[in-house]
């Protein structure tokens, strides 16, 4: 074999070794932001909610959010609101799973009484706001296919865009096209689409902080649903992490003692 015939060999069986399908390509991107964001443990934060009308006009809760990092399994989370007087003490546990629905629970003061939250319900708003019950679970790779689609840049930071599709039942969303950050590999921008494939919300992620010199975390999230003109902003401060938090902290006892 000559030389040029070596190199014309090597070409081609490099190409056939390295190339892979966008939906390879997709997952792969996506595991390394997982892989990026593991081993955070537990962590603490205050939220504020800022509800905000066709009209503009605003209302504004305000929340404490606790997470526990589980192994091979979703994180657990529990919300609590501190204020305003009508839903003090409102309580919402979540434990997300991979492959089989999620677990999530809602304690509401006002009947004194812990309420599951059906798989049917899920994709139902959460307490009137434009995040949905899926919304608020850890983002597990296996509840999803990928497809790398494109290279974009937004806002000057450069993007890998991602079509997300929910392998779960009774998600309310067909696809989501996911924002992410090349360099940092967080997401900076997501579009949901409802079960008529038409865009119903869009959520982006805004001044990002890192904590423990690796986890990033955005201060502000602004979810706008596209179809009817409402908008729902968190913004995040004071987050904690390995404080010590255990399952103890995140159970149905723990629901009822919240308020």
């Amino acid at each position: 074999m000559n030389k040029s015939t070596v190199f014309l060999f090597l070409a081609l069986f490099s190409n056939v070794s390295y190339s892979i399908t966008p939906e390879q390509r997709g997952l792969e991107i996506i595991q390394e932001a997982d892989k990026r964001d593991t081993g955070f443990g537990d962590s603490k934060a205050d939220m504020k909610m800022i509800l905000k009308n066709r009209q503009g006009e605003e209302s504004i809760r305000i929340l404490e959010i606790q997470t526990l990092e589980i192994v091979d399994d979703g994180d657990k989370s529990l919300i609590i609101f501190d204020s305003p007087a009508d839903v003090k003490g409102t309580a919402f546990l979540s434990f997300t799973h991979a492959l089989i629905p999620d677990d999530q629970w809602l304690y509401l003061p006002a009947v004194k009484r812990v309420k599951r939250i059906s798989s049917s319900n899920k994709s139902g708003p959460f307490l009137g706001s434009e995040y949905a019950f899926e919304d608020l679970t850890s983002f597990e790779v296996p509840k999803y296919s990928y497809k790398y689609l494109k290279d974009e840049t937004v806002d000057g930071i450069g993007c890998f865009i991602i079509e997300a599709t929910p392998k779960y039942e009774e998600s309310g969303y067909t696809r989501e096209i996911l924002w992410i950050d090349k360099d940092r590999y967080i997401s900076l921008k997501i579009d949901y689409y409802d079960r008529k494939n038409a865009l119903l919300k869009t959520l982006t992620f805004k001044n990002h902080q890192q904590y423990l010199k690796r986890y990033w975390r955005a201060s502000e999230m602004l979810m706008v649903n596209q179809q009817n003109g409402k908008s729902t902003a968190l913004t995040w401060e004071n987050y904690q992490f390995k404080i010590g938090l255990t399952d103890r902290d995140f159970d149905q006892n723990t629901l009822q003692r919240a308020h």
